[in-house]
């Protein structure tokens, strides 16, 4: 059973599993998205042994919009700070997309929170940024005026064919333009400077990068994660969304991680 809390201004969804657990599972989602599209994957049974935490970052979701929008670096902080307090022991992290930033930047500066790391479709390089490239093309002034209107109306009709946009149209609806343009920028100019893969593979705790085939992660950033060093794999018949696209699979690879 999800439980709905509000801690630290975020809107979370909690499922505990029963005593004795195996541990926490903290979920990050990507830009302009919710923990919603993870609430499908935290009641598979083959999960059952493992607490599992699902926040929306402030301004996303169903969180509340803060005074002044939260950098990326800000986000991983107040997660870092709040597993502190939460006394859950170190979590495994799922990140995806600007998640897997957001949760990257959350291993480095807060080791004792994190146990491992399982970086899902995280931006790589700048061939990465295809919504935050469309919203930080506008001003800010430019993307209230209209611009997102126009970024979402194009989301909508591609949902057609494509599942996983129909759940990111509706999530993206309710998020601060103020955040979403802020973190769009930081993540193309982070993107751009082609650092993360050696920063993941710099990492001293467990992780991986996981990524869907053909339409995810392409060749340039798998050629930057295999320099670094960075084991991945590829969940076949899959795109920015592997979780969705392909469930089973997905968990597959995640029950084997975790197992590790």
């Amino acid at each position: 059973m999800i439980q709905h809390h509000i801690e630290e201004g975020m809107f979370l969804r909690h499922r505990r599993a029963p005593n004795p657990a195996r541990g926490s599972i903290l979920y990050i989602h990507g830009l302009g998205e919710s923990g919603l599209g993870f609430e499908d994957l935290i009641q598979d049974p083959r999960l059952d042994r493992w607490h599992h935490l699902v926040p929306d970052l402030p301004g996303y979701g169903r969180s509340a919009w803060t005074a002044a929008p939260l950098g990326l670096e800000d986000q991983a902080d107040l997660l870092g700070r709040w597993l502190e307090t939460r006394g859950d022991g170190p979590v495994v992290v799922v990140g995806h997309s600007m998640g897997g930033v957001v949760g990257l930047r959350l291993c480095e500066r807060f080791p004792r929170a994190v146990r491992a790391f399982f970086n899902v479709e995280g931006n790589v390089s700048s061939h990465d940024c295809g919504f935050s490239r469309k919203v930080g093309g506008h001003s800010l002034e430019g993307l209230v005026a209209g611009g997102l209107d126009s970024i979402l109306e194009g989301i909508y009709h591609a949902g057609r064919e494509d599942l996983p946009l129909r759940g990111y149209y509706a999530s993206m609806r309710l998020c601060d333009p103020r955040l979403l343009h802020r973190n769009s920028l930081e993540l193309v100019a982070l993107s751009t400077e082609e650092q993360l893969a050696a920063r993941q593979a710099a990492l001293s705790i467990p992780h991986a990068y996981v990524l869907g085939s053909p339409r995810g992660t392409g060749a340039h950033s798998q050629a930057l994660l295999t320099a670094a060093g960075v084991p991945w794999n590829a969940i076949e018949d899959a795109g920015h969304w592997p979780f969705l696209d392909q469930s089973g699979a997905f968990l597959d690879r995640l029950v084997h991680f975790l197992g590790a």
